[in-house]
């Protein structure tokens, strides 16, 4: 497999290591992606219906029946052997960061410590109003004793956002300064599970490219910077992460193990 062992001489050799990660990193953890034709999300859902902030302002009973299904769905899931490899990654200090478009709180569990997870995440909600917070545990209680389904803050009474980043609002400003630092220091950018399309987190790799970095792609579709991409993996992104730890000598996670 000469471009999984070039993919390893690349991290081998890079004094700053950062990895990238989409939807795609978590199908194998059974949570779909978002724009796979035939099983993509959106395929099924309007985002601008249920995703977009002026849809949970204007009516936030339809969006939370929309979201209350889904915090319950990605709650329940566990993370997956490429998950648990990248947090080997960094426990052996070959990794510095996890930058993630991933709101499913997976790299946490697999133990990631370096995270920036620049779309928020399913950990909590808030109210836009006074501001107040409560954690996904209490949010779920909140909707399950209100008579609409919908999480209200226990202070003003106004319905309760989910952290996440919604469709038409603006990434953290600190999450987004802190992505770019790291991508544009890194030697070696690993863009895995990501289509590469959504910016502004699409623009992360050409901090990496301008500054003089390298980045290695591992995802099944087409990204448009495929012709950039020092090492191009278009494999599962379990086996090809299980590939590279087993290169460069470290454990690889018990999980789905190749045979």
């Amino acid at each position: 497999m000469p471009r999984l062992a070039r993919l390893a001489e690349l991290v081998q050799g890079a004094s700053s290591v950062v990895a990238l990660t989409g939807a795609g990193i978590s199908v194998p953890s059974g949570i779909p992606d978002f724009r796979t034709p035939g099983s993509g999300l959106w395929e099924r859902v309007d985002p601008m219906e249920v995703a977009h902030i002026d849809a949970f302002h204007a009516d936030p009973v339809r969006f939370w029946r929309f979201y209350g299904e889904r915090f319950a769905t990605l709650g329940e899931k566990q993370p997956n052997a490429a998950h648990r490899a990248l947090a080997a990654l960094e426990r052996a200090g070959r990794l510095d960061a996890v930058i993630t478009q991933n709101i499913d709180l997976l790299h946490r569990k697999a133990g990631t410590q370096e995270l920036v997870e620049v779309h928020g995440s399913i950990a909590g909600c808030s109210c836009l109003s006074c501001g107040a917070s409560v954690t996904a545990e209490r949010a779920r209680a909140l909707m399950a004793a209100d008579p609409d389904g919908v999480p209200r803050c226990e202070g003003c009474e106004t319905p309760l956002k989910p952290d996440v980043v919604l469709f038409g609002e603006l990434l953290p400003e600190a999450a987004l300064r802190r992505a770019e630092q790291l991508c544009a220091g890194a030697e070696l950018l690993l863009c895995i599970g990501s289509s590469l399309e959504v910016y502004p987190v699409a623009a992360l790799p050409e901090l990496t490219l301008r500054s003089g970095g390298a980045i290695a792609i591992v995802t099944q579709g087409a990204t448009p910077l495929d012709e950039l991409a020092s090492v191009r993996l278009h494999g599962d992104v379990v086996h090809e992460l299980q590939v590279l730890l087993g290169a460069l000598e470290l454990p690889v996670p018990w999980e789905h193990l190749i045979t």
